[in-house]
């Protein structure tokens, strides 16, 4: 998880302070990924360093609450804007990217869901194309790692499309996303592929 970006998202909202950001944070995210106080100020430290972030003066409390700067602003768009890769991911950033994005000003979240969408599904062509590259006894432990990359992927297209529709049912007005070709489909297609290159 990038508490960076999560930190920059909250900041968007207006100026805090570190227990400001760690409550905010956690309430963002349903406390599954609980902060410690720590690395919310040492990831602070980073921010102010690399110019994201500028601290204000204390509170008569002794409270230093912080603000973004114009570059946070620019890095937290990009970061909004970038999917997330699949190859490092120890926490599901997604999830907290999206839960942010809800309560970030200015963020296109339908935008957010498309982008991941679309990425994740060609990972999972790729992924289904690796699959059936290779059918040799020896290979099976890669085929089973694979797998479970393929069932992740599957399950986060089925998790994004939920999100849509979520979307379109709580915000009245909003027309639904036009009809896509499901996760069945799609690993199909990259086996229907993958079999004709093998011909």
């Amino acid at each position: 998880m990038s508490i960076r970006h999560g930190l920059l998202a909250l900041l968007e909202r207006g100026q805090m302070y570190g227990y400001q950001l760690r409550a905010a944070f956690e309430e963002s995210t349903g406390s599954t990924w609980p902060l410690n106080i720590g690395q919310v100020y040492t990831t602070l430290s980073r921010l102010e360093r690399d110019g994201l972030v500028r601290p204000l003066p204390e509170s008569e409390a002794g409270q230093r609450p912080y603000e973004i700067t114009d570059a946070g602003r620019a890095d937290l768009a990009l970061w909004f804007a970038t999917p997330i890769s699949r190859t490092d991911r120890p926490r599901d950033e997604l999830a907290i990217k999206l839960a942010l994005a809800l309560t970030t000003p200015g963020v296109d979240v339908r935008s957010v869901v498309q982008a991941q969408r679309s990425a994740t599904m060609r990972a999972l062509q790729e992924l289904t194309r690796l699959k059936y590259g290779s059918d040799r006894p020896e290979d099976l432990p890669w085929r089973l790692v694979l797998d479970s990359m393929v069932f992740q992927a599957e399950a986060e297209v089925r998790w994004l499309d939920h999100c849509e529709t979520s979307l379109v049912r709580h915000q009245p007005g909003v027309p639904a996303p036009p009809p896509r070709p499901g996760v069945a489909e799609a690993s199909a297609a990259a086996r229907w592929t993958d079999e004709e290159a093998r011909r």
